[in-house]
């Protein structure tokens, strides 16, 4: 039998199959590096002021002033005074809020549907009352009721008033109309169908975000003092203006130990709130009984501590006084050059809030991946426990004044905010495909890039363009350090009382703040 020698016959090769998705990456890509360029250029990043040997000098020196802290017994009556005064301002503020919100949520959802004309009236009030910073209403406020603590409540009332009235209103719209609908067959009116049918269901999801906004608002009250609405944020103002590094460095480290404490009780009582009811006597539970005691009680020794008179800000008197001050801004300048100036502002502003979003997002990224935590959570910790504006004094000194110090600040503080969140996103990404990837001889990092990041990268993304929306609002504040954007020209605007170019650089700012919401809404939207 003839033995054949011929090369065996391989099987016809599989033609190489295209990623279906290389294009358009590609294409993304490259439309991003022609986006980011110019915002690159307009933010002012380079890498230079970091090896400059003066910078260097003057940051070391300032730093080196923090240590050691201020432990003057005169000194620490101040701080205790002034973080008393904050967490009073906080819960004033949430109180003033909460009145405005609870009527405007009904107008604002479909709980008022047999008033639907005043539907789309409260939800513009709404995106007026949001869109403008906090600390731009403390601001313009603090000109009409003085330097003091009235104008920081008021200025927290109007914005999380809006805040608190349009997720209100959201959640009101998502419970399940059934038992009201039921209630209102059997002859009962809206305001009774409300409490009975729709407020029991979502209870627990109001108080939440209540609590949640509580705990936001004492972030809030301590960047209105740099405005000088009184609490640790003017005490911070001054010290870091008169360089007193000792000072500042125990005024951080009380912030820092305020916002522990309100993160603490903020998470304790969400916890409470998810817990199962036992079997009581009580209608409500000792829980709800003993909460809302805790509210009044701090509610009524903030207003003593404050020794605010607040019907006097509402009386006759005040509301003239507030509205002649509020004619001032009508009409708004609308010349051709001051609108270039604002154009320019808000390009500024706008370059400000990516560059630092995505500086932020890969630090935050790079803080997230080691898997011992505990001294990567303590970096995060400290990141976003200071406040933009202290990290934009701070960071001004290294790089100078203008866009760039805003950008670092917006960079620091974000981090913090972005790794934490991030971490948890890994930590709850499944598992199998980076373990099957490592089983195939996959590198560490190739099995993180393939296996563990595809799986998270919606939940990233999502939470970078939340930042994102609330980095557009701090950009545009943080002028009033001296880094730029539209901030400045408010502030400058201001301090000259040119309240008609004032009133043009708060319409552009809440115009982007709606931009970039809707526009941050709909990429998100795309991503599902």
């Amino acid at each position: 039998m003839p033995v054949n020698f011929a090369a065996p016959r391989l099987p016809p090769r599989t033609p190489a199959v295209r990623d279906p998705a290389a294009r358009g990456r590609l294409t993304g890509l490259i439309l991003a590096l022609v986006l980011l360029w110019p915002l690159l250029q307009t933010s002012g990043f380079a890498l230079q002021p970091f090896f400059d040997a003066n910078n260097l000098r003057v940051i070391g020196g300032f730093l080196a002033g923090f240590l050691p802290p201020e432990t003057g017994s005169e000194f620490l009556g101040y701080l205790a005074q002034a973080t008393l005064e904050t967490l009073a301002i906080a819960t004033a503020g949430m109180a003033l809020a909460f009145v405005l919100a609870v009527p405007l949520s009904y107008l604002a959802s479909g709980a008022a549907r047999e008033r639907i004309t005043l539907n789309p009236v409260a939800r513009g009030l709404l995106t007026l009352l949001r869109g403008i910073p906090e600390l731009v209403w403390a601001l313009v406020l603090v000109r009409v009721f003085g330097l003091g603590p009235a104008a920081g409540v008021l200025a927290l009332g109007l914005s999380y008033g809006g805040m608190l009235a349009k997720v209100y209103a959201e959640i009101l719209e998502s419970t399940d109309p059934a038992p009201a609908r039921a209630l209102r067959a059997a002859g009962a009116g809206r305001l009774p169908a409300l409490l009975y049918g729709l407020l029991p269901q979502a209870a627990k999801e109001l108080t939440s975000y209540t609590v949640y906004r509580w705990e936001c608002a004492i972030r809030a009250s301590v960047v209105m003092g740099f405005v000088g609405a009184g609490g640790l944020g003017q005490l911070m103002d001054q010290a870091m203006k008169m360089l007193n590094g000792g000072e500042a460095a125990s005024i951080l480290l009380a912030f820092v130990l305020l916002v522990a404490a309100a993160d603490g009780l903020s998470t304790w009582l969400r916890r409470a709130l998810d817990a199962a009811p036992a079997a009581r006597a009580l209608p409500f539970g000792w829980r709800t009984a003993a909460f809302l005691i805790a509210v009044c009680t701090g509610l009524w020794a903030s207003l003593r501590l404050l020794d605010m008179d607040l019907p006097a800000l509402f009386t006759r008197e005040a509301a003239q006084s507030m509205g002649e001050f509020a004619a001032g801004f009508f009409p708004p300048d609308l010349s051709q050059a001051w609108l270039r100036k604002v154009g320019k502002g808000i390009w500024e502003t706008l370059a400000i809030s990516i560059v630092g979003t995505l500086l932020a997002a890969l630090a935050g990224l790079l803080l997230a991946l080691p898997r011992w935590r505990a001294p990567w959570n303590v970096l995060l910790n400290l990141l976003r426990s200071v406040p933009e504006l202290v990290w934009a004094t701070i960071t001004a000194l290294a790089v100078g004044l203008g866009p760039f110090a805003g950008v670092l600040a917006l960079a620091l503080h974000t981090a913090g905010v972005l790794g934490r969140l991030y971490a948890e996103a890994l930590q709850n990404t499944p598992a199998a495909p980076a373990l099957a990837l490592r089983r195939a001889g996959s590198s560490r990092l190739l099995a993180f890039a393939y296996g563990s990041l595809p799986g998270a990268a919606p939940q990233l993304l999502a939470y970078t363009l939340y930042r994102w929306e609330m980095n557009i609002r701090m950009a545009a504040i943080l002028g009033f350090v001296g880094a730029g954007g539209l901030g400045q020209l408010l502030y400058f605007e201001l301090s000259l009382f040119h309240y008609a170019q004032a009133s043009t650089v708060i319409i552009a700012m809440l115009l982007l703040s709606i931009t970039v919401d809707w526009s941050s809404a709909l990429l998100r939207r795309a991503m599902r």
